[in-house]
């Protein structure tokens, strides 16, 4: 497909669907933070056009955000919008400095749980404020003041705007439930539905105002009058708080395609020019928004045009309809604030912090927004991230178990520092004297206070008649101490090592295997077993169907990084898959099951470096007449230059690609766009993944894994 092909088909559309929601919006978060309405359409278009002609995350759609409406309301309230304007250009300046100097992703150290619980904070605090616009109100200075005056706007206020605002918010609950169609977006619906009520019904509400003539209508930015340490905290707050905004959409919208993934000192660089470009024109400032962005990616966008194409459309129809504009009610803008703002409360994202343990930052964050200002609130979130660090740091689990009369279990999981010495003195001295004792330590850190106060326990109770068993999981942090090597090396994983690496010899001639079954079933199983009961009961549903050879140096989910539940495996001498209707139909079998019957979106073909099946196909080794040559024979593959082992292994992943495409299922499920191939090569000596062209056999750093 051409890209003009490509624009026409995809990026048209989409672009349309975008503006549509960008018009409501952008006009709504101008009124939320007491600024012209013209500069939301400004900063829309500059979003547009700006941003995403610069940007380096093409799908990503900039614009006027919720998220600084707050921010902006106060600007505008200290230093008059025409300031306001001022400190936005100069705030992209700041931005276009920070990208330069590559800090793109240094904004992202900032923890999402603080970032979330501003939004969440700043959602409330539109919430509170539009809710009095919609009943026909006027919003007052703070939240807690628009809480307090709330109960009584509801009393007082029982007229046509209300009824609007009302209707309003019912449409957009419901229509995205009732209706499907992405070009007719519920915020679309909403404004364009409750407009023709108004005026079919002759209300008399308050409208949209906008210039007379657009283009001269725009403010000339002029330094505020205000002293210089105001100014500055103004600039800086707004560029940092929408350099954030912006890369975590970024980075949001990476998982929602599979093109390129963004370049966020590019994308950031962009931003500062779209706002410098926005503030100088009398607009809004300028992030990258989740909802018109993941608008755009559902709408089928596959490059930057649509992102440009929107912002367009935006300056057409406020330069030719401006008209139309001015008949929508402010409280059906109010209302359409009040459900955006209060989807920034995600009770989603709380269930998730909870189940990190990360839910008092949010919190935190979120109501210091709402009860003093953002600064505040985010300084408090960070400062409660903080606490939590320093106490998971220096916290660990201490559990006794006594598994018959006289023996003891005793394991310690987590950090162990000398501030846990008083608690593990006193949970160990709970073990009876005499007994026998399995410490098991699963420790990331242990420093030298805390070991001496083990060594001494061990000492005291052995003197006591009793035995003590140490046993380390994970690293070797009491032995390195003991040998007087602490913190000089760490021992590898058991989860991760090969048995070698963590038994000791008189283990593995014992039965390895046995071993290691134990081991799974004292320290993995009870971590995967609920994921496992739920995978007994609905089935598999893997993503993938992974082909790679038996190699036994090849552990598919140790390099994958997956777990139960995500690769359909074939390993074979080889990672062969014979053509259709070659003879052997034990691989073939696994192909169309995973493709018709579990219907995987992705088959990946992976070897690897050192193949011995491989090599045997390069020297003739294994002759015809015997199983492995007879099997090596299906794969039909023909080195071009046997004396380059690695181009060998990775020829041998395109034909085996090849090999595949014989499949009449698979052939029905790529055409149809449901299934997707991929080659990969996996260097042993490097621990590294390379891509496989699928035509030139080259093997290159993995860019993309094709994913669900």
């Amino acid at each position: 497909m051409s890209d003009l092909t490509q624009i026409l088909r995809r990026d048209l559309p989409a672009s349309i669907v975008v503006f549509l929601i960008a018009i409501p919006l952008s006009l709504g978060i101008a009124a939320a933070s007491g600024a012209p309405l013209l500069s939301g359409l400004v900063a829309a278009v500059i979003g547009g056009i700006v941003a995403g002609a610069l940007g380096g995350a093409p799908l990503q759609v900039s614009g006027p955000a919720a998220g600084l409406t707050v921010i902006v309301a106060g600007a505008v309230a200290d230093f008059g919008f025409a300031g306001t304007a001022a400190i936005v250009a100069v705030a992209g300046l700041v931005q276009i400095l920070l990208g330069a100097s590559r800090l793109g992703r240094a904004a992202l150290a900032l923890s999402p749980a603080v970032v979330h619980g501003m939004l969440a904070g700043i959602g409330l605090v539109i919430a509170l404020s539009q809710v009095h616009v919609m009943l026909g109100g006027t919003p007052q200075s703070s939240a807690w003041s628009n809480l307090r005056d709330l109960p009584g706007q509801i009393a007082a206020h029982h007229g046509a705007a209300a009824v609007l605002g009302i209707l309003t918010v019912a449409v957009l609950v419901f229509w995205p439930r009732l209706v499907r169609s992405s070009m007719l977006p519920a915020a679309l619906v909403a404004v364009v539905s409750m407009t023709a009520l108004a005026a079919a019904t002759g209300a008399d509400v308050a409208r949209v105002r906008l210039p007379d003539e657009p283009l001269a209508g725009l403010i000339t930015p002029s330094w505020p009058d205000a002293p210089a340490r105001e100014i500055v905290v103004a600039v800086l707050t707004i560029a940092l708080v929408a350099s954030v905004e912006s890369l975590l959409s970024a980075v949001a919208v990476d998982r929602l395609h599979d093109g390129p993934r963004a370049n966020l000192n590019r994308e950031l660089v962009a931003q500062g020019a779209a706002n410098t470009a926005s503030g100088l024109l009398g607009g809004l400032p300028v992030t990258g928004v989740i909802v018109r962005s993941s608008t755009n990616v559902a709408a089928g966008a596959r490059t930057r045009a649509s992102a440009i194409l929107h912002g367009v459309w935006v300056a057409a129809f406020v330069l030719l309809c401006a008209g139309l504009l001015e008949t929508i009610p402010m409280a059906v803008l109010a209302a359409v604030l009040i459900v955006v703002g209060l989807r920034l409360v995600s009770l989603a994202q709380m269930r998730t912090y909870a189940r990190h343990r990360e839910l008092p930052t949010y919190l935190v964050t979120g109501l210091g927004v709402v009860a003093t200002d953002l600064l505040t609130g985010v300084a408090l979130g960070m400062i409660t991230a903080a606490l939590l660090i320093l106490w998971r740091l220096t916290r660990s689990e201490i559990r006794r178990v006594e598994r018959a009369p006289g023996d003891w279990l005793v394991t310690i999981n987590g950090t162990l520092s000398f501030v846990e010495s008083a608690r593990l003195t006193r949970e160990l001295g709970g073990v009876p004297g005499g007994s026998d004792v399995d410490l098991e330590l699963h420790l990331d850190y242990l420093d030298h206070g805390a070991y001496e106060t083990i060594r001494d326990w061990c000492s005291a109770h052995e003197r006591t008649g009793g035995t003590v068993r140490i046993r380390e999981v994970h690293d070797s942090w009491f032995s390195q101490a003991t040998s007087g090597r602490l913190g000089s090396g760490k021992r590898t994983p058991r989860l991760l090592g090969s048995w070698s690496r963590w038994q000791d010899m008189d283990q593995q001639r014992r039965g390895a295997m046995a071993a290691g079954i134990a081991e799974f079933e004292r320290t993995v199983a009870p971590l995967v077993r609920p994921h496992l009961a739920d995978l007994a009961r609905d089935g598999q549903r893997p993503q993938q169907l992974f082909i790679t050879c038996a190699d036994s140096r090849l552990v598919p989910n140790l390099i994958t990084a997956s777990g139960p539940g995500d690769l359909f495996c074939v390993r074979n001498v080889g990672n062969i898959v014979p053509p259709h209707g070659a003879g052997d139909v034990s691989a073939g079998a696994a192909v169309e099951y995973a493709v018709d019957v579990l219907g995987v979106s992705a088959i990946t073909v992976c070897g690897h470096s050192g193949c011995g099946a491989v090599r045997a196909l390069m020297s003739g080794a294994a002759p015809p007449g015997s199983a492995l040559g007879d099997w090596l024979a299906l794969s039909g593959v023909d080195f071009g230059d046997s004396g380059d082992e690695e181009r060998c292994c990775t020829d041998n992943v395109v034909r085996q690609l090849a090999n595949l495409r014989t499949y009449p299922a698979v052939r029905a499920a790529e055409t149809a766009g449901r299934l997707r191939l991929a080659g990969m090569y996996f260097d042993l000596a490097e621990a590294r993944m390379y891509e496989v062209d699928p035509v030139l056999g080259d093997a290159r750093p993995i860019s993309s894994i094709p994913a669900a």
